[in-house]
């Protein structure tokens, strides 16, 4: 059996999984020993139904407390991915939970009604390799998104452009007196839209590796601006559970960052052996 605790959201679902996966006639005779009252069929067939429509929502929240790879752009394509198969399992329940479904993508909606809007979640979400728009419903919201990942690659600083588009430009300079001869007009902003469209346009079929931001500077600016790592509660609770032992009642006056490099030290107190 699984007990749930305070700390790990899932672990109360993970609890009642296990419950509901045993067959109700072992689950009766376990009670009968136990010497507590066995649920009913009804009351079983609650648990399961419960525990299959939060299945997808235990999956998001290990992607998002997840470690590894917790880049902003994650949190989109996992919101909308949760609500999708969250009402795909409307069909089936009985009317015990079949409200449930719709309870809980509408929780969603508000709870993250402006990251639901926000087009920096979006760009976040686009310019990493593996969402790009695969995840996105509708033909005319993936043109719309591309359009934005577009304008925001024409925004950018010239000296965040690509190198190539730096060398046809010193090209240019070269030849400068023939241009002026024949009194071509400026194109330059023209240009750079042309190749902010086809860099976007390759991005978009290049592969899920997020090596492939090295081909697209653009891109990749984009990226690295939206894409700010979040640290998620997991991580930051084992990061400070020495916290007690450092901050000790003789140290209750402790500067912020005395205490960060108490901390530090603290963690890192094999390597520093020589330096005592």
């Amino acid at each position: 059996m699984i007990v749930p605790t305070s700390t790990r959201w899932n672990s109360f679902h993970d609890a009642l999984s296990r419950i509901s996966d045993i067959p109700a006639q072992d689950l009766n005779t376990l009670c009968t020993r136990l010497d507590i009252r066995a649920p009913t069929e009804r009351e079983h067939l609650f648990l399961k139904e419960y525990c299959s429509v939060l299945k997808p929502l235990t999956v998001a929240l290990d992607i998002l407390q997840g470690e590894d790879n917790c880049y902003y752009g994650t949190l989109l394509p996992t919101l909308e991915t949760l609500m999708s198969r969250t009402l795909a399992l409307q069909n089936g329940l009985s009317r015990m939970t079949a409200n449930l479904p719709g309870v809980i993508v509408q929780a969603i909606r508000t709870r993250f009604a402006p990251v639901l809007e926000s087009s920096e979640a979006l760009l976040a979400a686009l310019t990493l390799p593996k969402f790009k728009v695969r995840w996105i419903v509708g033909a005319e919201r993936r043109e719309a998104a591309r359009a934005l990942l577009i304008a925001e690659c024409r925004t950018l600083p010239r000296d965040e452009e690509p190198a190539n588009n730096k060398n046809r430009e010193a090209a240019a300079h070269s030849s400068a007196n023939e241009n002026d001869f024949f009194s071509f007009d400026e194109e330059e902003e023209d240009a750079m839209s042309i190749s902010a469209d086809s860099e976007v346009f390759e991005y978009m079929r290049s592969g899920s590796e997020l090596e492939v931001l090295n081909r697209f500077p653009r891109v990749k600016a984009v990226c690295m601006k939206y894409n700010t790592a979040t640290p998620s509660s997991a991580p930051v609770e084992r990061l400070f559970s020495l916290g007690g032992i450092v901050l000790s009642p003789r140290r209750n006056r402790l500067s912020d960052k005395r205490f960060e490099r108490l901390l530090l030290m603290r963690y890192n107190r094999t390597f520093c052996t020589d330096v005592e």
